[in-house]
């Protein structure tokens, strides 16, 4: 087909000022058929007729989400399309028809708001668990992830199982999983038998098997309660660490549960703030910060705290 024969079939679809009202309202968003008849107030029938021409024409495209379709002007119309829609675009926008579509499409929008707002409202109470039996009650903590740097090397000290050098080896370039328990250590290895950027490695957390200025961040993660000495790994964890590297930590504020020591091999019976920054802060490390995390009202164990700080 020559561009000449092109052009004059384009203008023949958009002779129809209505099929030229209807793609001056997609251009910019995408509307169902319901909303298209309320903005042009003409009926199903003949809006639906309109967006089959248009559609046939190479002029919309259109999805299906759930029950609903949505039509939008193509975006990549060919160039001599492209010039025939600029004039006939600037030919309609200042037409009294446009502008009352413009105001009837204010409202349409606004009862699409208003439906969310409804429904947020009378959602509001169970909104987390809305979400959580959508996506899981971890979903949000895991996209943040996301926020870490694609080209960092992070410890988890303390790796047990793998499980959280998994979810770190998502966002980040390299992981160096530490653990002194070869069970532990198999466990992870199963688990992450596919996972080409982490590497396992044996070894106790107060003198670990990582250089110097090796990791950009570091975390333990409800580990230090095991250690002997949580002094000696923090100054451990400053030696791995990077000039300005971050170190999380993640573990039970001081607790009574002494059954945890016969039960589950607890070292300490958690730990206070004053206890964490005095080590931090001893150890080398500046920007201490300590706070308590959120309780789970399905967590059986003590309150957990988290405290971050950077290598001076």
């Amino acid at each position: 087909m020559t561009q000449r024969a092109l052009v004059h079939d384009r203008l023949t679809t958009l002779a129809d000022p209505t099929r030229g009202r209807v793609l001056l309202l997609l251009e910019d968003r995408e509307l169902t058929v319901s909303e298209l008849c309320s903005v042009l107030q003409s009926p199903q029938s003949t809006v639906s007729r309109h967006l089959r021409v248009l559609g046939d024409d190479g002029w919309i495209v259109s999805r299906q989400e759930g029950t609903s379709r949505y039509y939008a002007r193509r975006p990549d119309l060919e160039s001599a399309a492209d010039r025939l829609w600029g004039v006939v675009r600037e030919d309609l926008g200042s037409s009294a028809n446009a502008a009352d579509d413009r105001a009837r499409l204010e409202r349409v929008l606004a009862e699409r708001q208003s439906k969310s707002r409804e429904f947020f409202a009378a959602s509001a109470a169970r909104w987390d668990s809305v979400r959580g039996e959508l996506f899981g009650t971890t979903s949000d903590l895991v996209a943040l992830l996301g926020l870490l740097d694609e080209n960092w090397v992070v410890g988890d000290l303390g790796c047990g199982s793998g499980r959280l050098s998994e979810l770190l080896s998502l966002s980040v370039g390299m992981v160096v999983g530490v653990d002194g328990s070869p069970e532990m250590l198999a466990a992870a290895r199963t688990r992450l038998a596919n996972v080409r950027n982490v590497d396992l490695r044996s070894g106790d957390l107060e003198s670990l098997p990582i250089d110097s200025d090796t990791l950009d961040a570091a975390v333990l993660s409800l580990v230090l309660h095991y250690v002997a000495e949580p002094y000696r790994a923090l100054v451990e964890a400053r030696r791995a660490l990077k000039s300005r590297g971050r170190l999380l930590i993640v573990d039970m504020v001081s607790h009574e549960r002494a059954e945890y020591r016969q039960q589950m091999g607890h070292v300490w019976l958690g730990f206070s703030e004053t206890q964490v920054r005095g080590w931090l802060e001893e150890a080398g490390f500046g920007t201490v910060r300590v706070s308590g995390l959120p309780t789970d009202p399905m967590a059986k164990g003590p309150r957990l705290f988290s405290a971050t700080a950077k290598k001076n």
